[in-house]
């Protein structure tokens, strides 16, 4: 299974950056994402069928994920974004149903992406 993201750039604090990650084939997809200096964290998962998706309570309500109808690409739109949100950006995946209280662990995941820088300046 391989996975593109895409997306990453600069953008002033409030502003807003879309990501993308193109997948053949997955049954979950989670977006996480490492600041400098910082541990990997979750930021959003979402399973196949689009229902329920989970979020890092850090980008409730700021952050939305989704994914296209056919299912190869799942996006995480990103506004009023703020300097704490900079960091590289993975997307990665399961061919498994991961369950809700999973789907914050990086093990959950078998699948990674190479990342994307995401860059919010104040």
């Amino acid at each position: 299974v391989q996975l593109q993201a895409s997306g990453g750039g600069q953008v002033q604090a409030g502003g807003s950056l879309k990501l993308a990650c193109a997948t053949s084939d997955y049954a979950t997809m989670g977006w996480f994402r490492q600041a400098p200096g910082k541990g990997r964290e979750f930021v959003a998962g979402i399973r196949w069928n689009g229902y329920n998706p989970t979020y890092a309570d850090s980008v409730k309500g700021r952050f939305t994920i989704s994914r296209d109808n056919a299912k190869t690409t799942v996006y995480l739109q990103m506004d009023r974004l703020e300097p704490e949100d900079t960091a590289v950006y993975y997307c990665a995946s399961s061919r498994q149903r991961v369950i809700t209280s999973q789907l914050q662990r990086g093990e959950s995941y078998p699948y990674w992406g190479q990342g994307t820088l995401v860059t919010v300046s104040s």
